[in-house]
């Protein structure tokens, strides 16, 4: 498997899968929009500007550089936005990856790394939230991953194509050399919106509900660092080229940190004061999001090498403070 067409490869993720694709000895063949993905990114292999809805340019991509797999990231993540906007969603999510997959049967590919969430979850009955927990997911992000998930288990059963859906939960940090990493407009994740408060980018950082039933009083997540997720995708990639079924398993740490441990390790790392505003609750926001890691070990070998806070927002600020 030389060439790995990845779609979405010049976004946060697929741009450190496309690191790590190419320290395990592929070619990453980016092919994105660029409409919310960067240039800039790509850097380890070649670009291909393209829609996941123009069939004809995927066949052109696919008869060019053959690829052996395809990693799948190129989808809209904004919660918020699904909400407002389903339609664009489904359509681009949702219908992209049945053009996408569509595609790679005309061009006898018959294995993919699909880029899923902990948000096809909804909110856990338990935790940490094992692969078999209830999949009831509260906004039409986490439904189209879902949709998706379905739609690859179809496709295998019929037609041969096998899949790994990973189910992430809460990306974070940056590559650790500076090569690549965070750069989402607008920005929403908790991590870099603490870094941008620390630098008086923005006036404070909000923390969305101090009232959960937690040691402090605010959400619990597993950040898991985007270079064990760029690691763990390239070990499905593996395990399906060992011949390994269709699955789908969490990619996780198990540990779970809350809002305010995020602001002290930014803190820590920065040797700043973060100004901070306390908001009520969002709706649907569970207050416990924590991985079971233990298939993804088992199946894939995953084994997460940033475990702790401070680490992980050290290399977001290094990449946050790097023309500065």
């Amino acid at each position: 498997m030389a060439a790995i067409l990845v779609t979405g490869g010049a976004g946060y993720v697929g741009s450190h899968a496309c690191k790590a694709l190419a320290a395990a000895g592929h070619t990453p063949v980016v092919y994105d929009n660029l409409g919310r993905g960067h240039r800039e990114l790509v850097k380890w292999g070649p670009l291909e500007v393209g829609d996941l809805a123009d069939g004809a340019r995927l066949d052109e991509v696919f008869a060019r550089h053959r690829p052996g797999a395809v990693m799948h990231f190129a989808a809209f993540a904004y919660v918020g936005e699904s909400v407002e906007d389903p339609a664009r969603y489904w359509r681009n999510n949702v219908g992209g990856t049945l053009e996408l997959v569509e595609a790679m049967r005309r061009a006898d590919v018959r294995v993919l790394v699909f880029s899923s969430s902990c948000s096809t979850y909804g909110v856990p009955e338990r935790t940490p939230i094992a692969e078999d927990a209830p999949q009831r997911p509260i906004n039409p992000y986490g439904a189209t991953k879902l949709a998706i998930e379905r739609m690859l288990a179809d496709y295998a059963a019929a037609y041969g194509l096998r899949s790994a859906s990973l189910r992430y939960f809460n990306a974070a940090g940056c590559d650790p050399d500076g090569e690549t990493g965070e750069l989402h407009d607008p920005e929403t994740h908790v991590i870099p919106r603490v870094l941008m408060a620390a630098t008086g980018e923005i006036g404070h950082v909000e923390v969305f509900g101090t009232d959960y039933p937690t040691p402090d009083g605010t959400c619990l997540r597993d950040y898991v660092h985007v270079a064990d997720l760029a690691r763990g995708h390239v070990q499905a990639l593996e395990y399906l080229a060992r011949g390994g079924a269709t699955t789908a398993v969490n990619l996780g740490t198990g540990r779970g940190f809350s809002v305010r441990e995020v602001i002290a390790a930014a803190g820590e790392v920065t040797g700043r004061r973060i100004p901070v505003r306390e908001a009520p609750r969002r709706p649907g926001d569970p207050p416990v999001l924590v991985a079971d890691p233990a298939r993804a070990q088992a199946l894939l070998g995953f084994a997460p090498r940033y475990t702790e806070l401070a680490p992980i927002v050290a290399t977001a600020w290094r990449w946050h403070t790097r023309d500065r």
